[in-house]
């Protein structure tokens, strides 16, 4: 029998503005990503002190995903049963290019760990499981563009075989080189109950939001 499955939510985050269900939640003039992140994280009081911690690319996701499953009410006590299934184009690009700077400059060479602490996509994966008590499969795939097929095809796999009961997938994306365009986060939830039908052409019409 055919099990089909919805959208249940979505967020966006880009241009110093954050929403779900295509409604803005929170908006900021400043665009520059330090100072709008640190707003809208205090906004919708996210309270992880590690967040700080984090490199750009781990903030945007886990305040994207921070958006969507809180509002899940999800029981903390327990494992909860849901996938992260995330993609960019260029991993932890960014952090590289700041490390590779670093070190460059042979007359003022200064590696830092303190770099790489709290950076590379499995750290933002990582974090989002700890906060949510998250045990199920994780991945993170790098395209040269956003890539709706597969993200679709990959999450129901997932559900049909019963790895996971719910599955946060999505385009999380973090370049300085890019200017104003920096950043942009574009996460759904896909699970049984839901109003939007989990397809291909849907996906993309939601990302098309952004």
């Amino acid at each position: 029998m055919k099990e089909d499955f919805k959208i249940q939510s979505y967020c966006h985050i880009k241009k110093g503005k954050v929403s779900r269900n295509g409604k803005t939640l929170f908006q900021e003039e400043d665009e520059e990503f330090s100072s709008f992140i640190k707003s809208a994280y205090k906004d919708f009081e996210t309270g992880y002190p590690k967040f700080f911690k984090m490199d750009n690319l781990s903030k945007l996701a886990f305040l994207a995903a921070d958006v969507l499953l809180k509002k899940e009410n999800l029981n903390l006590e327990v494992e909860n049963n849901i996938a992260l299934v995330f993609s960019n184009r260029a991993s932890s690009l960014d952090t590289d290019r700041k490390h590779q700077q670093s070190i460059e400059n042979k007359e003022a060479y200064f590696p830092s760990p303190a770099t790489f602490v709290y950076t590379l996509p499995n750290i933002c994966l990582g974090e989002i499981s700890i906060k949510y008590k998250l045990y199920s499969e994780n991945s993170f795939f790098i395209f040269a563009d956003f890539n709706a097929e597969y993200l679709y095809l990959y999450a129901k796999s997932l559900l049909q075989s019963g790895k996971a009961e719910q599955v946060l997938c999505g385009w999380v994306d973090y370049d300085e080189e890019n200017g104003n365009d920096s950043y942009q986060a574009f996460l759904y939830l896909v699970k049984k109950q839901g109003e939007i039908p989990h397809e291909i052409n849907e996906i993309n019409q939601l990302y098309q939001v952004l």
